[in-house]
């Protein structure tokens, strides 16, 4: 009898220990090689797990249900598989930074979340990127894919419609029809791009050119204490499956970072996404973990809330069907010390802000980022808005080159656009003309930048100018008096002498007056025809460059001008000029001008100077 009992007793704690077991929780993905399972094995019904973080740093498990196999959705011959999300998913529905979500059966990889129905759908519908697509990316591949995603042009977001077929094995597997008829789309998970340290208005601005590549923009701390693309300490034992990872674009006193989740870790090589962020292709773009604050349920755009906390590697590939990165590199950025002043009406500062970040380095995006930046930073300076004048001065250091010294003023009323909005815009033109370069895209070392915020328009047209007798002789020096009139106040006038050459040949000539852009004017298209300028010449012309709060004294006269990448040749003889025109490259354009203006100086004011104006001189 005693026998029994305990046989029946071990029958029983057998029975509960296979029910524990069967009811405990899976263990949680490592890094380290793990086992694929192939497109091929991948059945509808059948029971998966995928991996994510809801909230903190540690990923959970969510019970996907796999519905089918979608054909040829990411390319030729590139599968998606078709899943239903349940537990906090069923709540939270597919949401942003989910991209990247590995999801295992049997213990077994098979992909990442990487798409999702689009909005309004009452059921968590996800699309899942095939692990063996991903393991496709090739860390060495320099290729640049067509449609990249960059700011002056946008890609449109894929999507495609739900076959019948398939929506009939969703329905057979259990899920209501009515989940794929208020939107019948797929489309990629957007990424949430996490801005922290900038204003509504700077985002507000700037948000539509993101979203236009569905990247959805979400305010909150993300990255703010990061301030060095080094990796930080334990970086060996980072990103795990499931767990968050980041792109940081923008780090230091302002950050941009785009938020995802980790596929695959072997150790070294990180796979995340499950698609790209920008499609970029060969990048170098610092990779960092993260925590999520909170998962925000909706139905309409449900997102994680999350914060980059630490460096732990590079990201060197964005393809579409995966981000790419190695642990434990570094990447580089343009670093950027930026002072923000507020002056009062005698030039004393009231107010200050430094502000130091670093700006990932890409052709296309780092221009763009720049300008971003630099409007944020204008932006939280409160003072003299609505009447308000900007002056910049700064250098930008170049490996190699000789620095570039930048000045310039922006006023209310000179532009349709706001005067912060068009200061950041030409401060985004010039590092634009340094990183779109067809020979070598330039090494930008170090950025130092002070804008000074004034009080009132100051703003000067050149409005008239006269001599007392337009009768010379070669050798004179021939008085001068120009009057330029402010946005508001008395007219100023300026006198001055302009020297006429010994030699200069008899007959009539000009005197010109002129603000920084007509000065610039022929120098500057001589190096935008250029297309294969050079990084020495664009560092040349940057630095020849009139600045806008100056007059301009030129003498012109009749004999032409050649102006050739940042070399001017003035006053040629015809048979010169026409000797030149034959031999040039077809692809090194000459520009030319009729005339041959001798500048003989600049005249410093403390405002925007606007128009010319032309004297005529005869020489007897």
């Amino acid at each position: 009898m005693k026998m029994r009992t305990a046989a029946v007793l071990l029958g029983l704690a057998a029975a509960a220990l296979t029910v524990f077991a069967a009811d405990a929780p899976p263990a949680r993905p490592k890094a380290g090689k793990v086992e694929i399972m192939p497109l091929g094995e991948v059945r509808p019904g059948m029971k998966a797990t995928a991996w994510t973080v809801f909230q903190g740093t540690e990923a959970e498990p969510v019970p996907v249900e796999i519905i089918g196999r979608w054909r040829d959705q990411l390319g030729p011959r590139q599968d998606v598989i078709l899943g239903k999300m349940g537990g906090k998913a069923a709540h939270t529905f597919v949401a942003g930074g989910m991209s990247g979500s590995p999801v295992y059966v049997n213990g077994k990889l098979i992909g990442a979340i990487s798409l999702r129905i689009g909005q309004f759908s009452p059921d968590a519908i996800c699309g899942i990127t095939p692990i063996e697509t991903m393991l496709e990316v090739n860390e060495f591949d320099k290729s640049r894919p067509d449609g990249a995603h960059t700011p002056e042009a946008p890609g449109a977001r894929q999507r495609a419609a739900i076959p019948g077929g398939l929506l009939g094995e969703f329905v057979g597997a259990g899920g209501g029809a009515d989940g794929f008829e208020q939107r019948p789309f797929m489309v990629p998970i957007e990424t949430p791009l996490a801005f922290s340290g900038f204003t509504d208005e700077a985002i507000r601005q700037f948000a539509p050119v993101f979203q236009g590549m569905g990247i959805v923009t979400v305010q909150g701390g993300a990255g703010a204490d990061i301030h060095t693309n080094k990796p930080a300490p334990g970086w060996e034992r980072s990103l795990n499956p499931g767990e968050v990872v980041a792109g940081v674009l923008v780090d230091g006193d302002m950050s941009i970072t785009g938020l995802g989740t980790v596929t695959y870790n072997d150790g070294q090589r990180v796979l995340a996404f499950g698609h790209s962020l920008f499609g970029l292709g060969p990048v170098s773009i610092p990779m960092s973990k993260g925590e999520v604050l909170m998962t925000l349920a909706s139905t309409y755009e449900p997102n994680k809330l999350a914060n980059a906390t630490e460096i732990v590697g590079t990201l060197h590939q964005d393809r579409h069907s995966a981000i790419m990165g190695r642990l434990g590199e570094e990447s580089r950025m343009a670093p950027v010390s930026m002072k923000v002043r507020a002056l009062d009406d005698k030039e004393k500062v009231t107010r200050e802000k430094d502000f130091h970040f670093n700006v990932f380095v890409h052709e296309k995006w780092t221009p763009y980022l720049m300008m971003l930046t630099m409007y944020n930073s204008l932006s939280q300076m409160n003072e003299f808005v609505d009447e308000a004048t900007y002056r910049l001065s700064g250098q930008v250091e170049v490996d190699g080159e000789p620095n570039i010294s930048l000045g310039t003023m922006q006023a209310a009323g000179v532009a349709a656009t706001p005067a912060h909005l068009a200061l950041a815009s030409w401060w985004a033109e010039r590092i634009n003309r340094l990183y779109v370069n067809n020979v070598k895209p330039a090494d930008v070392k170090r950025i130092s930048l002070t804008v000074d915020l004034l009080p009132g328009r100051r703003v000067l047209s050149i409005d008239n100018a006269w001599v007392a007798d337009p009768e010379v002789r070669a050798g004179d020096d021939v008085l001068v008096k120009a009057l330029l009139r402010p946005y508001r106040g008395d007219a100023i006038v300026r006198q001055f002498h302009v020297h006429v050459p010994v030699g200069l040949a008899k007959g009539d000539h000009r005197i010109v007056l002129s603000d920084a852009d007509t000065a610039n004017r022929m120098q500057s298209m001589a190096g935008q025809v250029d297309r294969f300028i050079e990084i020495p010449e664009t560092v040349s012309l940057l630095n020849q460059e009139r600045a806008n709060n100056k007059m301009y004294v030129s003498l012109v006269i009749s004999s032409p001008t050649a102006y050739y990448d940042d070399k001017t040749m003035p006053s040629l003889p015809a048979s010169a000029l026409n000797v030149m025109q034959s031999v040039q490259a077809s692809n090194r354009s000459l520009v030319t001008s009729a005339e041959t203006a001798t500048e003989q100086m600049a005249l410093p004011f403390d405002y925007v100077v606007t128009g010319s104006y032309s004297l005529r001189i005869h020489v007897n």
